[in-house]
């Protein structure tokens, strides 16, 4: 008897993400470095690369027709090489870079076209910027450096420190407020970064490369902890990185970048199984999908499942109707208690026992996001699937062997596809 269902892709837990209206919406967003962009821009519309250009004109076009919308609490990453626009493009967004041409909407109003009275107003209220270098004052303190926009705008000192105070608490710095950032080591000092970015109480978190300068296990660190303030806060994000690994841990969608322009916009399991070019293929040929899909990518429908008040015979029942060799049981609200097999319901009805009381407990369970490697070790070797449990305990679907081989297979063959 089989066990197998249709497999379900969740990667986003917020769905529906596109079908919220845009927080942000860049159309046709362009800069060119140099004395002569006209010159350049007519070069790239006749066919010209940005090397070509660059040779021939001297300048650099750095964003070309660059075109995308984010929807309220997402996480956006943008994302490629070294000189592909992506850290230019995040500064435009503020207009620390002023664009050549295009428009950069914000709450519906463009930013591009606002004098500087209103920039400012829009920088100090609805954007904070996070920098890779962290750019905190030397001789402020950790707290007069989280406060310092608070103290700009002239909010008292009470009131500025109690916030203040509560942001590191937030970020788990609240026992140094009084030190001097010299004092602190790089994942502290991103941690005062991102609560004075959090001061002003922004709608938009801008971060270019916030996480590149930090050691490998303080960067995995601060990334678990962003998702965790996302999870509290529900901010809206543009990240920067040029890391596959960051991007795909982080973002609810990708926008993958390449001279300039964007290659791909899409979900992290949008990029990885359906790249629209080989350059993009070769961008992600190295991943190991085990450390990239969740459970929720691979898991089957749980199928028939059975109440744990009901009687053997409908659990019978409902194996024999479906095919298949055990049933999860549940109870109230869905909330997941076991499963029971086939054999032992048979035992169960010719001995008269209640559905309850034969109800295995101990099989294996994990939450939506859990990652393959996380899942590999429970079901090799092990006589039950996995279930897969939100965070209130209802079933959600479950997971067995050949779901992950399968998810593995493919992997496997689309690295040989693009070697």
């Amino acid at each position: 008897m089989g066990v197998e269902g249709s497999v379900i892709f969740e990667k986003q837990p917020r769905e529906n993400l596109r079908s919220v209206q845009s927080v942000i919406s860049v159309e046709g967003l362009t800069r060119v470095f140099g004395q002569d962009p006209e010159r350049a821009l007519k070069l790239r519309r006749s066919g010209r690369s940005k090397d070509e250009i660059h040779e021939e004109t001297g300048n650099t076009l750095a964003l070309y027709n660059v075109s995308f919308e984010i929807v309220p609490g997402e996480i956006f990453v943008l994302m490629g090489l070294s000189g592909s626009g992506k850290s230019t493009l995040l500064r435009c967004i503020n207009r620390l870079i002023e664009p050549t041409g295009g428009k950069i909407l914000i709450g519906g109003r463009d930013i591009v076209s606002m004098d500087q009275e209103e920039l400012r107003m829009v920088r100090r209220c609805k954007l904070g910027m996070i920098f890779q270098n962290f750019a905190l004052l030397p001789h402020r303190t950790v707290l007069d450096n989280v406060t310092f926009g608070l103290e700009v705008q002239g909010i008292p000192e009470d009131e500025r420190y109690q916030k203040g105070n509560e942001l590191l608490r937030m970020v788990g710095l609240g026992d140094y407020g009084a030190s001097m950032p010299i004092h602190l080591s790089g994942g502290m000092k991103q941690r005062v970064g991102l609560a004075r970015a959090l001061a002003g109480d922004p709608e938009i978190l801008l971060m270019d490369e916030a996480f590149s300068a930090l050691d490998p296990l303080i960067r995995r660190e601060m990334q678990d902890e962003l998702l965790d303030l996302q999870r509290r806060l529900n901010r809206t994000i543009i990240f920067v990185t040029h890391d596959l690994d960051e991007a795909l841990k982080l973002g609810d969608r990708i926008a993958l970048m390449r001279d300039g322009e964007i290659i791909q916009i899409g979900t992290p399991e949008e990029i990885l199984t359906r790249p629209e070019d080989a350059y993009i293929e070769r961008f992600v040929a190295g991943v190991d999908m085990t450390k990239v899909l969740s459970a929720s990518d691979v898991m089957h429908h749980p199928g028939p499942v059975a109440q744990c008040t009901a009687g053997t015979k409908v659990a019978l029942h409902l194996m024999k109707e479906h095919d298949v060799e055990n049933v999860f049981v549940v109870g109230h609200e869905r909330r997941f208690r076991g499963l029971v097999t086939f054999d032992d319901v048979l035992e169960a009805i010719r001995a008269g026992r209640e559905l309850e009381e034969i109800v295995i407990t101990d099989v294996p369970s994990v939450a939506p996001d859990a990652t393959l490697s996380d899942i590999i070790s429970l079901i090799v070797g092990g006589p039950y699937p996995v279930a897969v449990v939100d965070d209130r305990g209802r079933l959600r679907g479950f997971i067995s062997q050949s779901a992950i081989l399968g998810a593995l297979a493919r992997n496997g063959e689309r690295s040989r596809a693009v070697a």
